[in-house]
């Protein structure tokens, strides 16, 4: 019997948009469902943004399912572990962050990230501002809506294409301010950035966010991203990517990211590799899950001027 997944056209052929972002939303679903020692993540809205009927066809076959589950393990070994480390190193940060004097919170390609919405400390401490293509938007939207009745006033959302369109007047429009303190998120974004937009995404947040603004964003290596990789399933990796058209395009070499956000003029580079981010999560009863060495976590602040070498102003 065919799995879910071929019947509905996600593994062969047919992609749709926002197939990675609900990708990741099960992924949130999945952890959320293990007993609250054991998960690394907790969402509990995630399970809006799955298609019902995969839901559904789960729940009725419950052994294709986990065999369905095992096969995808064998296939990207620890793949989805690293996603789930990420979601909780992501949640961490913006916590931590939210107490630290940043009033804007921007999330890049945001597509069902649902922070806004589940982490309270937000409101009323950051103005959250949500932005990705206007597919995926105006699906979440709906969503939220069905959700709460209303979408919540403490978020804009901005339908963009980031490698397209003049994201900061765009932003501007809706009320975000240049000169504050912010925080840009950018949770499995870079990767299917080109590298010059990556150039120019990372450039433009220097220059329009205020000193002490900060960038977190995740990684991979340039061997994933352009399809050579055999390590750890990088090859299946790829291919998916490419089969639900959000193909991998950008990756760093090794020790490239530091040097190359210098070079754009942050500081305070911050690097959490995978055999550290496994240290802080996947202890005790996780101690044993297979985590993935081909997806890291980094941040970076926008400097003050008496920061930069030479100069007294940011350009």
């Amino acid at each position: 019997m065919k799995n879910y997944q071929e019947k509905s056209g996600t593994l062969k052929g047919g992609p749709t948009p926002g197939t990675m972002a609900q990708g990741i939303a099960l992924q949130r679903f999945s952890e959320s469902r293990l007993p609250e020692d054991e998960r690394i993540c907790y969402d509990p809205y995630a399970v809006h943004f799955i298609d019902p009927g995969m839901l559904e066809w789960a729940k009725t076959h419950p052994q294709e399912a986990k065999a369905l589950a095992e096969e995808w393990e064998q296939k990207m070994p620890g793949w989805g572990n690293a996603i789930r480390a990420r979601v909780r190193y992501f949640d961490d940060f913006i916590q931590k962050a939210s107490g630290e004097g940043f009033s804007q919170l921007i999330i890049l390609g945001a597509g069902y990230d649902t922070r806004a919405y589940r982490m309270g400390e937000l409101k009323g401490t950051m103005r959250v501002f949500e932005v990705d293509n206007p597919h995926t938007l105006n699906t979440k939207t709906g969503i939220i809506t069905g959700i709460f009745g209303m979408l919540p006033d403490h978020v804009a959302f901005i339908p963009l294409d980031l490698e397209k369109e003049d994201l900061w007047s765009t932003l501007k429009l809706s009320g975000y301010s240049p000169a504050a303190k912010s925080l840009f998120v950018m949770e499995g974004l870079v990767m299917y950035l080109h590298r010059e937009a990556v150039v120019r995404l990372f450039s433009g947040i220097f220059r329009n966010s205020g000193p002490g603004s900060t960038l977190l964003f995740d990684f991979i290596p340039q061997s994933l991203a352009d399809g050579t990789s055999d390590r750890e399933g990088g090859k299946n990796i790829h291919a998916y990517t490419v089969i639900i058209g959000e193909p991998l395009r950008s990756g760093f070499c090794d020790s490239e990211v530091e040097p190359f956000m210098a070079r754009l003029g942050f500081s305070g580079m911050k690097i959490i590799l995978p055999d550290e981010y496994k240290k802080m999560y996947f202890t005790g009863k996780n101690a044993g899950r297979t985590v993935s060495g081909l997806l890291s976590f980094a941040s970076a602040i926008v400097p003050y001027p008496s920061q930069i070498p030479g100069k007294g102003a940011k350009p």
